[in-house]
């Protein structure tokens, strides 16, 4: 079982896009995956066909301790891919959890009860270096970047790895960052190159062989309530997502390894 944080604080980077597709392509190689919307706007939730605003539990409440994960876990359009919705509700948790001692280890409490069930967990994180985020990494193993190649992408970036390093010296040492994911990344033009270079000479170990490449298809389909796989099969980004997937899977480890450190942190 592996738990992903799929987060950048920057917004309009492909994160929730990332999420999606590389969920439904992980699940369609046979793998169980549970994807976590960690996000106010709910925009995963209602891409999977979810009427995020007549909700009446989600991750607000799993936050809030009203209800255990399990209860709100929906199935999706994809076989072998499930969801644990939210919406706007999640915006007060930053609020409401601010005295609470563990207020960084609720998600990964919350997870104990179901993380057999699943191969991947994949965490669709807020733009943010708040409270939610932070829940993701405490409770993640890995850490995945999503980085579009536009002007200015690396700003924010090594903001961003320093979060994660402090959350590994601090809460949870298991914690890695398994690669970054060149998004957006159009092939006709300089910058996208510059860009993508600029990554390979900063952080040429993290980076992913697989390019996302811009794709009109990729940007319809959420109106559709499917991922790229079943809205557009043999589209680019359906192919850019299927290998991305496969470098991820790919990078499994023995049986029982990614479990023995997740349960590290209750030992």
């Amino acid at each position: 079982m592996r738990i992903i944080a799929i987060t950048n604080q920057k917004g309009g980077v492909a994160k929730t896009t990332t999420a999606v597709n590389l969920g439904a392509c992980i699940a369609k190689r046979g793998k169980r995956v549970l994807l976590i919307d960690l996000d106010p706007q709910g925009n995963l939730s209602s891409w999977l066909g979810i009427r995020i605003n007549e909700l009446t539990e989600s991750m607000s409440n799993v936050f809030n301790d009203e209800v255990p994960l399990k209860e709100i876990i929906q199935e999706t359009c994809v076989e072998n891919l499930w969801v644990a919705p939210s919406n706007v509700t999640l915006a007060s948790v930053e609020r409401t959890l601010l005295n609470r001692e563990d207020k960084d280890t609720i998600l990964k409490k919350s997870l104990e009860f179901v993380v057999t069930c699943y191969d991947y967990v994949l965490f669709d994180c807020p733009p943010s270096l708040g409270i939610l985020t932070v829940n993701a990494l405490t409770a993640a193993l890995e850490v995945v970047i999503p980085l579009e190649t536009k002007v200015l992408a690396l700003n924010g970036l090594v903001t961003l790895i320093n979060t994660v390093n402090l959350v590994r010296d601090t809460i949870n040492p298991d914690l890695e960052i398994t690669g970054i994911v060149a998004c957006m990344f159009d092939i006709r033009t300089n910058l996208s190159n510059e860009v993508v270079s600029m990554i390979k000479d900063k952080y040429n170990h993290k980076l992913f062989k697989s390019l996302i490449r811009e794709s009109t298809k990729l940007a319809e389909c959420p109106i559709s309530g499917q991922p790229i796989t079943l809205y557009a099969p043999e589209s680019s980004g359906a192919k850019d997502y299927t290998n991305l997937a496969k470098e991820i899977i790919a990078g499994e480890k023995r049986e029982g390894w990614w479990m023995t450190r997740w349960m590290r942190g209750y030992a």
